[in-house]
Formats: C-alpha cells, structure tokens, sequence
C-alpha cells in the first residue's frame, strides 16, 4: 500500500492545485518512484489511498498497467491519517501481511529486503516491522532506537543506549495491528506502534541509503536538483 492521502500543507502553493505524492522530482512524480520499485521487487497489486484532489492520482496512474503492476485505490472523503488510511483499505489488500510506504517521501530502499520480515510476520508473533533511517536535520530528536533488531521505545533505559532513530515512512503491518481501528475513522498509526512495540512486537532495521522527507518546497526543489545533476552525469 501507498499512503497518498495527506493535504500536504507545508508544500503550499505547490499543493492547491497538485497532491503532494504526484510533484515530480528528478523527471517523476514521487509516487512513480515508488510504483516502479515496488515492481522491481517483485509487488504486482498495490493499493494508494487519496482524498484532496485524489482524482488526479487515478487520472495520472490508471489501473497501473503501464506500470506492469495493477493498482487500486481507496477513496477517503478526507483524509483518515495512517492507521484510519490503512484500516480502511483493508477489504482491497488480499494478504495478512503487507508492506506500506508514504507517499510524500523518496527512498531508495530495495523494497525486496522486506520478504524476510513479511514471511517472520506471516509465520508469528510480530505485528509490524518498521524501517529506520539516521535523523533528518528537521527531525533531530528521531522517533524510535533499535536494540538486536528489536524496536524500543526511545526512552526505554538500555545500556549502552542506542542512538535514537527516524521512522521512514516504510513498514510491514499484519492486518491484526489494525483490528480495533474503525473503518472510515481517523485513527493515527503511531499509537497503535507504541502499544505493539511496548508488547515486545515489532522489529525493525536501519536503512543507511537515500532517503529524504520531502516535505517543503525548498526540500523538494533540492533533491530535484540532486537527482537531475546525478542522472545527468
């Protein structure tokens, strides 16, 4: 699943007239780059979610067969956040255990490294396995720590305490994480991650490649440059 539901105000003006997922950058639309990878790594049916000007999102994607992938999407009236996203897309994604990636980030994360936390998850105890990256400079204090591959909250007293980590915006979910969260509700995920985590229920890597938040236009304009610069070299 791709989250492609958020207004992005941040990215205001760029925005009003454009979803956030769909700015290109470096010659595509953010979500191209995702769609793409997905593919080379093997995911042939994905789902996006969308609600401010979602329609553009289909117009622009179609059934995704361009793409070699089929798509289908779910429609929110406005936008649920992640866990409400998620939990109400539910009845379109067939399998128990699925990767999500927000929409409004660029990684370039091999999406094929998740078959062995799918495959832990399908097969078990956990419920979610997340993706972490080193702290953006906007987001300094981080989110989580990893501990032996285990997640931690990050305040939780280790010795010695690890650095504290950045969630991506990439994890494998099994539907179960979202049994108590409504279809159709707004519900954000990270409580749901806290309560797993503190059951001793997630896992979670450390990704040391390209990512990037692009979360305002001066971010987005900067790694359109890179990108560009670097294709061209």
């Amino acid at each position: 699943m791709i989250l492609a539901a958020g207004r992005g105000e941040r990215m205001r003006p760029l925005t009003d007239h454009t979803p956030k997922p769909l700015l290109p950058v470096g010659g595509k639309p953010l979500l191209i780059w995702h769609i793409e990878r997905l593919h080379a790594a093997g995911f042939s049916h994905i789902v996006i979610n969308h609600a401010h000007l979602g329609q553009q999102i289909e117009d622009a994607l179609g059934n995704g067969s361009m793409f070699g992938v089929s798509i289908e999407y779910s429609r929110e009236a406005s936008a649920l956040e992640t866990a409400g996203g998620i939990a109400t897309a539910l009845p379109l994604i067939k399998e128990d255990v699925f990767p999500v990636v927000n929409g409004d980030i660029y990684c370039e994360y091999d999406f094929s490294r998740l078959a062995e936390p799918m495959a832990r998850l399908a097969a078990g105890h956990d419920q979610a396995h997340l993706v972490l990256v080193d702290n953006p400079p906007h987001h300094p204090n981080g989110d989580f720590v990893l501990d032996g591959g285990r997640m931690k909250d990050a305040d939780t007293p280790l010795t010695p305490h690890p650095a504290r980590l950045t969630f991506s915006g990439i994890g494998v979910y099994h539907r179960a994480l979202f049994a108590r969260t409504p279809a159709g509700a707004k519900a954000p995920l990270a409580p749901l991650l806290r309560l797993a985590i503190d059951a001793g229920r997630v896992s979670g890597e450390h990704y040391a490649g390209r990512w990037e938040d692009v979360g305002t236009p001066a971010r987005l304009a900067a790694l359109d440059e890179e990108l560009k610069q670097h294709h061209a070299a």
